[in-house]
């Protein structure tokens, strides 16, 4: 018996379902010291649970077998779902320390589960007798079954040793990345003496930059926090360009500056693991691995797709080069553009062309009202659900707000945790999680989490630039898809669909936030109410598809990268990080060191520790979905009941429970059509 399982009690909060609504998380009770012992009792209750279903005298059926799978695991499962949220959205340095000791032994905890032979004997047999069974049935012992396979149940015991070995190394190279990027990320925040060096920036901005600066014992001065991507959001509006310069550079240093931090050799490590992972289970590489179990089935499928946009976006971002650069000779003689400086000069041309700043656009769109008056007022015209505000549930952070949401006939029908603002102690960018995923087999509802990294102002409200509030209504679409779901199992739940599909609702979502009727409600000025008048309004759409080259490239140039990483083959070795990224780039024609990739090596946390290995092309691969179903959605009356009724009935509920791109088809009518994805971006007219 270690420390931590004598440390386990019945008073534990996670020995039991919570006693509130959805049985979600009591974090009133939750404390650090509960996790150790909830993960390790979790670990060996989930084991006893798996031995009684692999050493069963009966004869297996999906009943006692596959079905049972889904029923066990109960205490690890709310253990591991509430820390590791807390370790992505509200970190500690005790948390920290948990993940570290807890990440390989889960690993090895899992790779116990599916390298069992009598377990995978078993579901064998459910198998090969599928045929009679019922279709949500049917394809979750399929699932079951190719999980077992590509983890690596048929191989010999010598190999499955060491896969086993390799899980585990992955594991705790993953958390080590995870914790060096959060610690890199803090340490180059740029730190500014003077208000003249925030030139440009928002009232707002300025408060957060003082306000960090203070949490971080600099009183009187100001500091820039580091976003996830490579491009900074104050960047546009910096007009200073000596911070511009030092914050774009602290940027790109991430964990590449040979410190205590630096994930080069991580990265490298990774990567070779990988390779042999997929050379053991039989795959060329590991992006081959992946890509079998996704909608785009192969890496040259993805290649394919890549390819064909790749020229016609590389000639659009050079074409604003040439216009920003022409910018810079009338207004700043002598000024050679540089990659610091593209964001702010494309903001001057655009104002120029557009006649508005983001300044005056955020003026329109205070948080409150983008929240309830446009988001949550989509969702009630979609869908015909209301969502109510639940202060009696208690929260992990002071800036949690819970939301219930009810069908038009009250019945509740979820949980949604907003989690919108920017802290030390949280991860960078945006994403949906879950606390608890719907499943009619545990009578469970889903309690779902977005969170987003808002700067947070000291005094007055959050006024909001209109990429957030796309931001908003994208996590919003993964938040109905956990939502919405109406499946009996667990692992066939919500968004448990593959990485290229699951960024379709959320991408078709930000496409209401141009909605008339949305943007009527809460486009208005936060101090007189007053509507967004008609041509800013009109200046915003179109300016929608500009600068279009720029975040097309950088956002492809980092899947071009990240399937180079994953395309290696395990007897392929890489001498040098940045090396082989200027080499993959330029082989993929994207080397263009004025916009340089969304994520470099050091710091693309998709792709090391986030799940997204070989897999980061998903949000072009899902645009092209969504931009495509959206466009039949408009066709047909656009934001109306009647859409959101079919979108629900045929995608949103509907989890794993059937293919996705059957899923699409029955919404959409008819086949994948790119042409609107194209249009969509302003690569075509």
């Amino acid at each position: 018996m270690t420390d931590a399982t004598a440390a386990w009690s019945a008073d534990n909060p996670f020995s039991s379902p919570s006693d509130l609504p959805f049985a979600a998380p009591d974090f009133d009770r939750i404390r650090e010291e509960h996790f150790l012992p909830a993960f390790y009792v979790g670990m060996e209750q989930h084991r006893d649970e798996i031995r009684d279903i692999a050493d069963a005298d009966a004869a297996p059926t999906f009943e006692n077998t596959v079905e049972a799978l889904e029923r066990v695991g109960q205490v690890l499962d709310r253990t591991a779902r509430v820390f590791f949220n807390l370790t992505g959205s509200t970190t500690t340095d005790g948390l920290q320390a948990i993940q570290v000791e807890i990440a390989p032994k889960l690993a090895a905890h899992s790779d116990s589960i599916w390298l069992d032979a009598a377990l995978f004997a078993r579901v064998q047999q459910v198998y090969e007798d599928r045929d009679d069974l019922e279709p949500e049935a049917r394809q979750l012992t399929e699932r079951y079954h190719l999980s077992f396979v590509r983890h690596g149940a048929r191989l010999p015991a010598a190999k499955q040793q060491r896969i086993r070995e390799i899980n585990e190394r992955c594991s705790e190279l993953t958390t080590r990345f995870q914790e060096h990027l959060l610690k890199e990320t803090q340490a180059l925040a740029v730190l500014a003496d003077t208000e003249e060096e925030l030139a440009g920036l928002g009232e707002g901005d300025v408060s957060a930059a003082a306000d960090a600066a203070a949490a971080a014992g600099h009183a009187d001065k100001y500091l820039l926090t580091i976003e996830l991507p490579t491009s900074q959001g104050v960047l546009s509006s910096l007009s200073n360009r000596a911070t511009r310069r030092r914050v774009f550079e602290a940027s790109v240093s991430r964990c590449n500056r040979g410190n205590d931090y630096d994930t080069k050799m991580i990265a490298l490590e990774l990567s070779a693991l990988r390779a042999e992972h997929a050379a053991l289970l039989g795959y060329e590489t590991h992006s081959h691995y992946v890509l079998a179990d996704e909608t785009a089935g192969t890496p040259d499928a993805v290649r394919e797709m890549m390819a064909s946009m790749t020229a016609a976006i590389v000639a659009k971002t050079r074409a604003e080069a040439e216009e920003l650069q022409r910018h810079l000779d009338e207004h700043a003689p002598g000024t050679q553009l540089e990659p610091w400086d593209w964001a702010w000069t494309s903001e001057q041309v655009r104002r120029a062309r557009f006649d508005f700043d983001e300044a005056e656009v955020k003026q329109y769109f205070e948080f409150e009202r983008v929240l309830v008056d446009g988001m949550f007022f989509m969702a009630e015209q979609l869908y015909g659900v209301t969502m109510k505000e639940r202060t009696d549930l208690p929260v992990y952070h002071e800036d949690v707000r819970v939301f219930e949401m009810f069908d038009e006939g009250g019945a509740a029908i979820a949980l949604f945790y907003a989690d919108y603002y920017a802290r030390p102690s949280k991860r960078g960018g945006a994403w949906m999680s879950s606390f608890a995923d719907q499943s009619a087999l545990h009578d469970q509802r889903p309690v779902v989490v977005n969170v987003m990294n808002i700067k947070k102002p000291s005094s007055g409200p959050t006024l909001l630039s209109f990429d957030e509030v796309t931001t908003m209504f994208h996590e919003f679409g993964h938040g109905v898809h956990g939502m919405f779901s109406e499946v009996r199992f667990p692992m066939l739940s919500g968004t448990s669909v593959p990485r290229d599909y699951v960024e379709f609702p959320s991408q078709f979502h930000e496409d209401f936030a141009f909605d008339a009727a949305v943007l009527e409600r809460c486009a208005k000025h936060y101090q007189t109410g007053a509507a967004m008048p008609e041509d800013l309004l009109a200046k915003v759409k179109r300016a929608r598809t500009f600068g279009q080259g720029f975040a097309a490239l950088e956002y492809i140039a980092a899947a071009w990268l990240d399937l180079a990483w994953h395309s290696l083959s395990a007897s392929e070795t890489v001498a040098a990080v940045e090396a082989f990224e200027i080499r993959a780039l330029k082989d993929a024609g994207v080397h263009v060191p004025l916009v340089p990739p969304r994520y470099k090596s050091t710091y693309f946390a998709h792709i090391w520790p986030g799940g997204y290995s070989a897999g980061y092309y998903a949000y072009l691969w899902s645009e092209a979905l969504a931009a495509d179903g959206f466009a039949a959605c408009e066709a047909s009356g656009g934001m109306t009941r009647e859409n959101g009724r079919r979108f629900r009935e045929t995608v949103l509920s509907r989890g794993l429970t059937q293919p996705p791109m059957d899923q699409f088809r029955a919404f959409r009518g008819e086949a994948l059509d790119t042409t609107a994805v194209l249009r969509r971006r302003g690569l075509i007219s």
